[in-house]
C-alpha cells in the first residue's frame, strides 16, 4: 500500500519583529558576555543591558497581543501536555508543532526570566571602583552586594540555557531535518497545508516598541 503525503505549503511563521527580537538578544548577550568578563566598557555594558530590558518588555508584551505564533497562549502547554511531549520525544515519536514545541516554548519562558533577571539587578549593582547601576540608590548597601551576586551568578544560568538551546537546535537540523535557523531568518516554515500564517500588525508592533522603550528609559531616569 502506498503511504498518502500530507501536502504542505511554505507559511511565514516568525514575523519580522520577533526575528528581530531573536538576533538582537543573541547580539546583545554576546556583547554583555564580552564586557563582562574581559573588562569591556561598562558603560555601552550598561546601555546594552538597559536595551536588553526594553526587548524582554517587548517581548512579554508582544507574547499577549502579538502575531500568531508569537503569542504565549500559543506555545505555553500545561506540565501534563509538556511531559506527555517529552516521554513521546524520548521515543522519536513526538508530534510536529509549527512555532515552538511545548520543551521550546517553555524554554523561551526560563530565558525570558533568565535575562530579565539578570537585566533588573544590573540596575542595582555596582562594581565598588567606577561603575554603579542607576537604581543603586534606592536600595541598601547590604541589597547592593546581593544583587551585584546574583547579577554574576545569573549570566552562568543564561550561558547553560543558551548552551541547550543551541544543543535543541542542532540536534533538529540534523536529527530531524527542521531548519530552525533558515527560519528565524527569513520567519517561513514548511507546514501542512491549510495551516495558520503569522501577520505582522506593524501598527501594533511599533507602540508596543514605543511603550517598551518609554517604559525603561523612564525606570533609568526617572526613579
Amino acid at each position: 500500500m502506498t503511504q498518502q503525503v500530507e501536502p504542505t505549503t511554505r507559511i511565514q511563521v516568525w514575523d519580522l519583529s520577533i526575528r528581530l527580537f531573536h538576533w538582537a538578544l543573541v547580539a546583545a548577550i554576546g556583547y554583555l558576555w564580552y564586557s563582562g568578563e574581559e573588562g569591556g566598557d561598562m558603560t555601552w555594558h550598561m546601555y546594552i543591558g538597559y536595551t536588553v530590558l526594553g526587548l524582554v518588555t517587548y517581548r512579554i508584551l508582544w507574547g499577549l497581543v502579538g502575531s500568531h505564533y508569537a503569542r504565549f497562549k500559543e506555545f505555553i502547554r500545561s506540565p501534563k501536555a509538556t511531559l506527555r511531549y517529552a516521554l513521546a520525544f524520548s521515543k522519536g515519536k513526538e508530534p510536529h508543532f509549527v512555532g515552538h514545541n511545548p520543551l521550546g516554548g517553555w524554554m523561551v519562558i526560563a530565558l525570558l526570566l533568565l535575562v530579565a533577571t539578570q537585566g533588573v539587578t544590573g540596575l542595582f549593582t555596582s562594581d565598588d571602583i567606577f561603575t554603579d547601576g542607576p537604581l543603586v540608590h534606592l536600595v541598601s548597601s547590604d541589597m547592593v552586594s546581593t544583587l551585584s551576586s546574583i547579577h554574576k551568578q545569573t549570566f552562568d544560568f543564561i550561558l547553560a540555557a543558551v548552551a541547550l538551546h543551541v544543543l535543541a537546535v542542532v540536534y533538529h537540523a540534523v536529527v530531524k531535518k527542521d531548519p530552525i535557523v533558515p527560519a528565524m531568518v527569513t520567519g517561513k516554515k514548511i507546514a501542512p497545508l491549510g495551516t495558520t500564517a503569522s501577520t505582522l500588525p506593524l501598527l501594533r508592533a511599533i507602540v508596543i516598541a514605543a511603550v517598551a522603550a518609554a517604559t525603561i528609559w523612564a525606570v533609568v531616569n526617572l526613579l
